[in-house]
């Protein structure tokens, strides 16, 4: 039985980049490949893909979503929206001294008056949230909120963030955190690949809130993921048949994508449309669609190095992230990435 404790590893804290590279593609790259590690750079991902590969992405964008206020009692409190369900209602997470109580009303940067519902979730973990006043929730947090930076980011999010926290093909509003892999691509790399007859395809997975969630339960299978939005179109579900038709790989851009399309084949058949999937992807996952993955590297114990471990192999993965600890490689969401294919 898998552990927490089988997840963990010491990772020194000057190896958690606080900046992104001066360019996207400028980032290393450590390809496992042929049973060892090459260390690459991340614009040489021409190179180590195949004419006839298809690379899905997820379009998802990162709102504003942290906002800080208070209470009616005048207690101040930190907001996280986890979803904006439709204009008028969201669900959050709130930080704070005390909680606040359903029926009361909170205000979130001088300009957004909303009332507390109660709470929501699978164990309560959120607050339903519903605006008091007039406008859209859109509108009014992407005018006044914050751009929600991981935890492990000690600085306040800059005029350097707005841009580079996006992916450069960020089309659909909705996440709390950037699907990070896509953050090493820029439209010159993309032209590359293209001009090497590799197809993309795109996606959406919101990224919600709970990614960032520790596992707190000491045997993994007791764990229970948080629930995501995804959306996969017809187009997508087509360019991985044809990819298949010529023999090609299907390569997930990012953890997210790869948790997407799993989970919209989880009855045997690869289907479009939209849902929510709270798939739970640990050693002995049976991977049905994806045969390479670019990724990140990922927290110590968290859910999303027990999917990684999954798609490439424990021992492998444990061996990987020694390298590249030992090499100076950069952590999280801001790091650097990893080529992998499935054990």
């Amino acid at each position: 039985m898998l552990t927490i404790d089988d997840f963990d590893f010491d990772l020194p804290s000057e190896l958690i980049a606080q900046q992104p590279t001066p360019e996207r593609t400028a980032s290393r790259l450590l390809e496992l490949a042929d049973g060892g590690l090459h260390d690459r750079r991340f614009s040489e991902l021409p190179q180590l893909v195949d004419a006839g590969d298809l690379l899905v992405f997820n379009d998802t964008r990162v709102i504003r979503a942290r906002l800080f206020g208070h209470k009616e009692s005048g207690g101040q409190i930190e907001v996280l929206i986890e979803r904006i369900i439709d204009a008028r209602h969201a669900l959050a997470q709130i930080r704070a001294s005390k909680s606040p109580k359903p029926g009361s009303r909170i205000v979130l940067e001088d300009a957004i008056a909303l009332n507390v519902c109660g709470r929501s979730g699978k164990h309560d973990e959120f607050f339903a949230l519903e605006l008091a006043g007039p406008g859209d929730l859109w509108t009014l947090i992407e005018r006044h909120g914050r751009l929600p930076l991981p935890p492990y980011i000690t600085h306040a999010a800059g005029s350097d963030d707005e841009a580079r926290y996006q992916t450069v093909f960020a089309r659909q509003p909705g996440a709390v955190a950037a699907p990070t892999a896509g953050l090493h691509f820029d439209d010159a790399l993309l032209g590359q690949l293209a001009a090497c007859s590799v197809e993309v395809a795109w996606l959406t997975l919101h990224v919600g809130a709970g990614t960032f969630q520790p596992v707190r339960v000491h045997a993994v299978a007791e764990h229970r993921m948080h629930a995501e939005r995804f959306e996969i179109p017809p187009a997508t579900i087509a360019a991985i048949a044809r990819t298949r038709a010529r023999a090609g790989k299907v390569i997930a851009v990012g953890t997210t994508s790869l948790r997407a399309l799993e989970a919209a084949a989880q009855d045997g058949e690869l289907r479009a449309g939209a849902a929510e999937t709270d798939i739970f992807i640990t050693p002995g996952y049976r991977f049905q669609v994806v045969d390479r993955l670019i990724t990140n590297f990922h927290l110590p114990k968290s859910t999303l190095l027990m999917l990684v471990s999954a798609f490439a192999g424990l021992d492998a993965i444990r061996t990987a992230y020694a390298h590249a600890i030992r090499h100076g490689y950069r952590f999280f969401s801001y790091g650097d990435a990893m080529l992998l294919s499935r054990e």
